[in-house]
């Protein structure tokens, strides 16, 4: 049992790295200057309305002597795990102590529930102090932490002189953070990325690799992977037990993906067009290689995003490259995006600053995004990771996909600035607002079969929202829902015996009312998706022999060199 704490909290890191991952949409940051005016709205409500303050005061009076007589009823909840261990139910002081924590956390939210305020600033003011009930909970103390004083006695000592040794290092090499994972243990070519392939096409903004068939046959017609900007994308190709790559490569699919150039600020001018360019780039070099006159594609996050003004631009122009598309993780509808915690904080000021920003640096650090993203779910991305790190004394945890999540891209300034103005103009749900090389985007002009996917307990890209992008694809469209988060969504391999999913045609108003009359299955969608996929794929036909062609030979070995820019 004296492990029990340690071992939920190294469970639960490994959840959180599959829930809480692949960064933020990369659309604006959370400014100090937000954060500060939320903590003096606070701050200003308790001031005017002593009254209020003074009742949830002798309210939380009230729950403390109720706590000292051991008659409480005020409990973590279940799913908590920074009190699992057995000494929060075993022992009373720190019974009492985590009671007395969540009756002061509690008599904060009533305070705030009570205030008339606005209800936007209410959303801001609730984040603020939410943040700093999750940074006083006793298990980021040492003395409040009955597992990490465990470790400390059972380690003579040394669990304390290693969480000095990760602090020390994090304060020099991380910018004060907790480090999430331990890159020592991860390379990528070496154990991460390593399906077969070579990189047919290299451009300056993306490398094109064509991955090597180990069936006989494959299907005529090609699939493009078009990852987020933001990220790398081995995220389908971790590990070949989840690789969603590898899964398309034993489907039969003859299988490509775009690895995005890691800008630098000499590229600062690459916009939506030049990344929707690229991708037509894409689409030609692997018709010529394959000798199919289309391809079918699937976009994630952002890269769902560029994928849909590309084939919006294709349908404006009559172009028929594209046979379908996969879109998955997404959100298109901007006002969706606003209802999420980072939108809670855009507006017009933060739109302007974030642009002026990125044009003064001519980038945006992918490791400024995730360190905002972080502050917005800090127990699951911060406390974890400092209790892990410093309290418990542990190496940062060796996940596949948290070593991924770190390994962050830059964004160029004129993309981010390209990507903020769709917050205003909503584009993709108003026609005609945003042109993409020099056409209108209009959703309504696309003519093909879709497959949609969300996740069922996503807070980034909401299956609401998702549903909603499935709906801007048309009558055409199959809406596809995972039980899981949003990168559970993605790596979503058969095998998991919780998994489920449900299937429906977009053709109904609601998400809900969708969700009611949708068909549920148990275990991963990747097989419906690939069944969906390869009906889709036209014939089967002989496997290359080899990557690439005369016109596009071979260049290298995957996963490139774009990849390993840092």
């Amino acid at each position: 049992m004296a492990n029990a704490g340690a071992e939920a909290l190294d469970n639960d890191i490994r959840e959180q790295a599959a829930q809480h991952t692949l960064a933020a949409n990369p659309l604006v940051g959370v400014r100090s200057q937000d954060i500060l005016d939320s903590a003096r709205l606070l701050l200003g409500q308790m001031m005017s309305h002593p009254a209020a303050a003074a009742q949830q005061y002798l309210s939380f009076l009230a729950d403390l002597g109720r706590i000292a007589a051991g008659g409480s009823e005020v409990a973590p909840h279940a799913k908590d795990r920074r009190f699992a261990d057995p000494a929060w139910k075993e022992s009373a002081a720190y019974r009492a102590l985590a009671q007395g924590y969540l009756a002061w956390g509690n008599a904060l939210h009533r305070f705030l529930d009570d205030a008339k305020i606005d209800k936007r600033d209410a959303e801001r003011a609730r984040f603020v102090l939410s943040l700093v009930v999750d940074a006083m909970s006793p298990t980021n103390s040492l003395a409040g932490n009955p597992a990490a004083l465990k470790r400390l006695v059972d380690t003579g000592g040394a669990s304390l002189v290693h969480g000095l040794e990760n602090f020390v290092g994090d304060l020099v090499c991380n910018g004060g953070l907790p480090a999430q994972v331990d890159r020592r243990k991860f390379a990528v070519g070496k154990n991460l990325a390593i399906t077969r392939g070579s990189v047919v096409y290299r451009s300056p903004v993306m490398e094109l690799i064509q991955y090597r068939s180990e069936e006989s046959e494959v299907h005529e017609r090609p699939l493009l992977i078009a990852p987020p900007q933001i990220n790398k994308f081995y995220v389908f190709d971790l590990v070949p037990e989840k690789s969603i790559i590898q899964y398309c490569i034993n489907g039969g699919l003859q299988t490509f993906v775009i690895s995005w150039k890691n800008p630098t600020p000499a590229e600062s001018d690459f916009g939506i067009d030049t990344y929707v360019g690229a991708l037509e780039e894409a689409v030609d070099a692997m018709r010529e290689v394959t000798g199919s006159a289309d391809v079918n594609i699937w976009g994630s996050c952002s890269g769902g995003i560029t994928m849909s003004a590309f084939l919006a631009n294709l349908a404006a122009r009559g172009e028929s490259k594209v046979h379908s598309a996969t879109v998955a993780v997404c959100v298109l509808d901007m006002a969706v995006a606003q209802n999420t915690t980072p939108g809670m904080f855009v507006t017009p000021e933060s739109v302007v600053a974030a642009k002026s920003a990125s044009q003064l640096a001519g980038v945006v650090e992918g490791q400024e995004l995730a360190r905002m993203f972080a502050w917005m779910r800090p127990n699951d991305l911060i406390w974890n990771y400092w209790v892990n790190n410093y309290l418990l004394g542990n190496a940062p945890p060796a996940f596949d996909i948290l070593y991924w999540n770190n390994d962050t891209t830059r964004l160029p300034a004129r993309l981010h600035a390209d990507f903020l103005d769709l917050i205003d103009a909503n584009p993709y749900v108003n026609a005609g607002r945003l042109k993409v090389c020099g056409m209108p985007l209009d959703m309504r002009r696309l003519n093909l079969d879709s497959y949609v996917v969300g996740g069922l307990t996503d807070h980034i890209t909401p299956w609401q929202g998702c549903y909603g992008t499935a709906k801007l694809y048309g009558e055409r469209s199959t809406f596809v829902l995972a039980n899981s988060g949003h990168i559970q969504s993605l790596l979503n391999p058969p095998g998991n015996p919780k998994a489920c999913f449900w299937t429906g045609a977009a053709s109904i108003a609601g998400a809900e009312a969708w969700l009611e009359r949708a068909a549920k299955h148990g275990g991963s969608w990747w097989p419906h998706w690939l069944d969906w996929i390869k009906s889709r794929s036209g014939e089967m036909t002989p496997a290359p022999a080899a990557p690439g062609s005369d016109r596009h030979p071979s260049l290298e070995a995957a996963p490139g060199r774009y990849v390993l820019e840092r």
